[in-house]
Order: structure tokens, then sequence, then C-alpha cells
């Protein structure tokens, strides 16, 4: 009976409906889906299409996507839903309100993990590592990782190898091409330094790409490959990359490629490091993470060690959160310094004042801070809801829902950081002494090094890490930016990339630091 109607209604459409009722029709449907979407929408919020959703007001804003967001959230009062096209499987709320981060990140922290959506894009180069875990796995290295970071033996090592990969490979590179007036991109300068250091701290090897000539390092270009590839799979519907998976075909194959390249590179260098622990039986010689890793027990088996797969993982996931962000970071510094010479002054004073000891550097310490206020190294990140919810401005969340942090838009926010926020000022993060004050602003205001149980455990590490290169590079070169070239402006990436890079050149300045 059901195939006799069905038959019967095709019969009808093919007899009586013609190809332009159909067309009129949808059209129709479309122009009316839209009207109400937008006497639905808050008042200030982007516009949700029928079938496309927010898609085509990102496309329309590629070129200014982050400026975009921020004004969009300032006329709808800090939050705005989302959906993505038909399809997608993405949709929820896009909120740049510091009580609601704080829900996130802290008061209903069980309620919003990483989730499915982000790790399934992240699997082929993470793994299980901590940068793309929940729950248990997650806090398991979690535990690991601050036992071992925050300890006096690799502190000691890690500001060491910071030191001798400043003064023995940037600067003497910096002083090379100040010498013959050669142009450089800042922002790979500090990507390769960045990586260097990132690599000798976690698996204490030399990556080599701040070698002379700046090679091309196949380890960091399959790494930087691998990371680029997962981050398309946000952008490209899932129905295209798991089909392109399946098939082994294009970015698909290019990413398990690359990410096979980096594992591998992991794998040797952990198989080498246990093949020494086993000839030798102590690692006692060496300090990155690595080797205290696989020398410590599981502190609740005290008698097994970390697996290798463990120990892979943990330590990609380490590259992946301090490589880019640290070099990102200072580029905009850098940047910002070299059109606010007053700033540059001042910061320059203070590494004259405090001889060489990065902790005493307050006003740097406050530079740097406040340039990330305004350019945060990741811009965007966002959480996962378990269950339907209700954020405390209001907005409801269902399960399975996206809740999007803005960081990017939270320091350029007026109500938060008063009629200046624009400018960039660090003096709004010292005390009347003249002390670094920062630590007493919430961190679900200032959300750059994430917040509550997932507060970045290399903060320290990346404090110290662009202390010290931007003291020694600043005490011996005038950073000249280049005119002429294509506007500085962020690229659309998880990290706060320049979209050109940032071509420089160094002058020396008369007085080098000892």
């Amino acid at each position: 009976m059901a195939s006799e109607l069905v038959a019967m209604a095709l019969r009808f459409v093919g007899e009586y409906v013609r190809a332009s009722d159909l067309a009129v029709a949808s059209a129709a449907l479309f122009a009316c889906s839209a009207v109400r979407n937008r006497l639905t929408s808050p008042r200030g919020a982007p516009m949700l299409w029928p079938v496309f959703g927010i898609l085509p007001a990102l496309f329309a804003h590629l070129d200014d996507i982050y400026e975009w967001g921020t004004a969009a959230l300032a006329r709808s009062g800090g939050t705005f839903p989302y959906r993505g096209m038909w399809g997608g499987g993405s949709s929820g709320v896009i909120t740049s309100v510091p009580a609601n981060v704080e829900h996130l990140l802290k008061a209903n922290f069980a309620n919003y993990p990483k989730g499915p959506y982000y790790r399934e894009r992240f699997v082929e180069l993470l793994g299980d590592g901590i940068f793309n875990a929940d729950g248990d796995a997650w806090r398991a290295q979690r535990r690991a990782a601050t036992a071992e970071m925050h300890s006096a033996r690799f502190l000691e090592f890690s500001s060491g190898t910071i030191g001798d990969l400043v003064t023995g490979k940037l600067v003497p590179l910096l002083e090379s091409l100040s010498a013959r007036g050669g142009a450089v991109d800042m922002q790979d300068v500090l990507l390769r330094f960045t990586f260097d250091n990132i690599c000798a701290a976690a698996f204490g090897v030399d990556a080599g790409c701040l070698a002379d000539g700046l090679p091309d390092v196949p380890f960091a270009r399959a790494f930087e490959r691998a990371t680029e590839l997962s981050l398309s799979r946000f952008v490209t519907p899932p129905f295209v990359w798991k089909a392109k998976r399946a098939l082994g075909v294009g970015s698909e194959r290019a990413l398990v490629e690359a990410a096979r390249a980096v594992r591998g590179f992991a794998e040797r260098t952990v198989a080498e490091r246990r093949a020494e622990l086993r000839r030798t039986g102590t690692l006692a010689g060496r300090c990155d993470l690595l080797s205290r890793l696989m020398s410590s027990p599981l502190p609740d088996c005290p008698d097994q060690g970390y697996s290798d797969e463990f120990l892979r993982d943990f330590c990609i996931s380490f590259i992946l959160a301090g490589r880019d962000t640290s070099s990102v970071a200072l580029t905009w510094f850098f940047w910002l310094l070299a059109s606010h010479p007053d700033v540059e002054s001042r910061v320059l004073a203070d590494v004259a004042a405090a001889g060489g000891d990065a902790s005493s550097m307050e006003y740097l310490h406050a530079a740097l801070t406040e340039s990330m206020r305004l350019y945060p190294p990741v811009p965007v990140d966002f959480k996962e809801a378990l269950k339907d919810d209700v954020l405390p401005d209001g907005t409801a969340v269902r399960a399975r829902e996206r809740v999007i942090y803005y960081t990017y838009a939270m320091g350029r926010d007026k109500s938060l950081w008063g009629p200046d926020c624009l400018e960039f000022r660090p003096e709004r993060w010292l005390d009347k002494r003249g002390a670094f004050a920062g630590g007493a602003e919430s961190p679900y205001k200032y959300a750059v090094f994430n917040a509550g149980p997932r507060l970045c455990v290399g903060k320290r590490f990346a404090y110290t890490q662009m202390k010290a290169v931007a003291a020694a590079v600043l005490a011996r070169f005038r950073i000249e930016v280049l005119p002429g070239q294509e506007a500085i402006k962020p690229k659309l990436n998880t990290t706060l990339y320049m979209k050109h890079g940032l071509m420089v050149r160094f002058a020396r300045r008369e007085q080098t630091a000892p």
C-alpha cells in the first residue's frame, strides 16, 4: 500500500509540478525561514541562515574574523547562538562573558570536557596525549606534568637550555643578519627557536631548526604539516573529511603520512632512551621531561613505569602546546614595541636594571602580559556539554552542543578593561610601586593561559622563555619593521599567527648586553 502511494505521488509530481515551481517554492521557504530566524535571533547576533547556518557570515568576514566576532559579541551583550551547516553536527553558543567562562572551566568543569568533536580531529597526531585527553587519561597526565614541570631540577634544566639556545644560536643568528643588513621573517625565526627549545625540554634532543642557513628540518616540517591538516578538519564538513579518510586520499592521506613521521620520530626517541636506561641503569644525568617520566614510577603503581605509548603521546602534546604559543606571543609583542617607543624604552630600562635576573623584570612581564591581552596566542577555545545546562547569563546549552569562549574578544571588551581597552598599556598590570600585580586579576577575565583545573601547567615555562628572548634581543638590537609589507593581521587558525609573517631588520644597539 505504501509503495503504491509513493508511486502515485511521484506520478503527480512528474505530471503537474514543473522545476520552476519547485524553485519558486524552495526560494519562498528559504526566505520565510530566514525571516523567522532573524526575528527570533538575539539582538545584534549574526544571522543564522537556513541550511547554511552561520557559515555565510563567517565566509564574508574571513579576512577580519576576529574583529568581526568581537564586534558581534559586543552588539549581542557577550553571548549569541551559532549553528553550522545542516548535517555538520556543529551548534552551540559563543561567549565572552567571564562568568560563563568560569562556569565552563571551573564551576561545572565536569560537564564540559574537550569532547569527541575535538579529540577525533587530532587523534592521528596527538593520540591520547594531555592536549587531546579527557577523564582519567587527562588526570593521569596532568598529575605527571605538574609534578615534573614544577620540580626544581626541571626548572633549572629548562632555564639553562633556554639560556644556551638564546646565547648560542639565536643571538649569533641575529648578529649575522644585522651585519649583512638582511631582512627575515621574525615569526619564522621565533617558531624555529621555540621548536628547538621545546624539543630540548621534552625529548632532550636538538631539532636543529636554528642551525646555520635556517635549514629545512623534516621532523619540524612534518609536525607543522600534521598540525595544519588536523586543524583543517574543523572547517571541513565531517562527511567530506571522513570520506577522504576512509578512502585514504587527498589531505587525509597527507595527514596520515605527516602524523606517521612525527610519531615515528617520537617512538624512536623513546626507544633509544629506553635502551639507554636498560644499558646504564639510570637516566640521572638527564633532566628533560621524557627522561624524568621514564625514570619515575606510576603514582598508583610504584612497581610500574609509564608505557612507551604514554610517553610518546605526552611529549608530542607538550611540543604542540609549547611550540606555537610562545613564538606567536613574542611576534606580536615585538611588533607592538616597534610602534610604541615609549614602552620599548621602559622595557630596556627594566632589563638593564635587572642585571640578567629575569624574575625581577617586572615591567617586561607586564608588557608581555598586556601584549597577550590584545593578541592572545589561542584566540578561541571551546568545550562540549555532556548534559543540558544553563550558563550564568541565562543562556541554555543542550547536551552535545559546544560553548566557544572568545579570548580575543574578552581582551577588547570595554566593560572588562575600560575605555582604553584597545591601547597597549603595560602599566595597567602594575601596582603603585611598579611591581607586577597581574596575579590579582581573575583568570576567567584573562583566560590566555586557560583557567581552573586545565590551567596551563607550562605558564611559568612560557614566561621564562619569552622574557629570556625579549631581554636578550632588545638589549642588543633595535627591531625595524619593514615598510611596504602586506597588512599585519591575524591568520584564521587555532593559534594567532600573523597571516603574512613579520619582515624585520635588526639594527645593532650602541651598547650591548654583557
